[in-house]
Order: C-alpha cells, then structure tokens, then sequence
C-alpha cells in the first residue's frame, strides 16, 4: 500500500512540474487566472477533478 501511495505521489508531482518546466510564462498566466477567480469556481475546479480521480481510479482498479 504505502509503495503505490509513494508511486501516486511521484506521478502527481512529475505532472504538477511539466507546465512550470516547459512553459513558466503560461504557468505564471495560468496563476494570474486562478487569483481572478472566486472561492466558488476554484472549488467547482476542485470538485470536477477530485471527481475524475475518483472516477480514474475506480476503472483502474
């Protein structure tokens, strides 16, 4: 178990570190973006991708 967290952990973070890597001027936009928007569509983002997570791993599994 704590091997696939320690993989799931590494994963997230290789694609958390792609834009920055190959793009720091869109990512500095992408950030600019996100302070724009309020605490309601930064949660809906949330929900949307913690619900593809979920749905990700379940037909994984």
């Amino acid at each position: 178990m704590a091997e696939a967290l320690i993989g799931a952990l590494a994963l997230m973070l290789i694609a958390e570190g792609l834009l920055p890597f190959l793009s720091p001027r869109q990512w500095r936009a992408v950030f600019e973006r996100a302070v724009q928007m309020s605490d309601g569509q930064i949660r809906f983002i949330g929900l949307v991708s913690l619900l593809a997570g979920l749905a990700l791993l379940l037909a994984w599994a």
